[in-house]
């Protein structure tokens, strides 16, 4: 697991080009993606937490916080940009088509959060913490999901 962090891509073979483009001819490796899994869930783990425990003493969302959400949602990007190489790949045939939306469901939930005009700081903490709870599960459905099925 940990070659996959110190090797994140390893070029294809130049004789046998994939396409025209350097991100074409680049393979990535499937156990980037579990790696990069496993970011995805501790980063939603810390947002969710930070924000369950705001929302349950009642205080605003501050810097931190944000910040934690921010980095849930670039991991929860990067995990779908490598889950869309890996199908461009031809890897994405042994997994069930709620993996691919267990994991895109918590960027929409983020996404909706960001749509809707929360009248006061409280009401968006509460209703933060529920998306984002609800996105952790989702993540750790689809997490599962793919292991399950590269395992099995």
């Amino acid at each position: 697991m940990l070659d996959a962090l110190t090797v994140l891509l390893a070029q294809s073979d130049p004789a046998n080009p994939l396409g025209e483009g350097r991100l074409d001819n680049t393979i990535v490796d499937p156990e980037v993606h579990l790696v990069w899994g496993m970011v995805v869930l501790a980063t939603m783990v810390l947002a969710a937490v930070w924000l369950v425990v705001l929302a349950v003493t009642g205080r605003s969302v501050t810097r931190g916080p944000r910040l934690a959400l921010v980095a849930a949602q670039v991991a929860l990007m990067g995990q779908a940009l490598l889950g869309i190489k890996l199908l461009d790949q031809g890897m994405g045939v042994v997994q069930l088509y709620i993996h691919y939306v267990g994991g895109l469901l918590p960027l929409g939930l983020f996404l909706a959060a960001g749509w809707v005009d929360w009248r006061s700081d409280r009401t968006r903490t509460r209703a933060l913490a529920v998306l984002t709870s609800a996105g952790l599960l989702s993540a750790t459905m689809a997490f599962t999901i793919g292991r399950a099925y590269v395992n099995g």
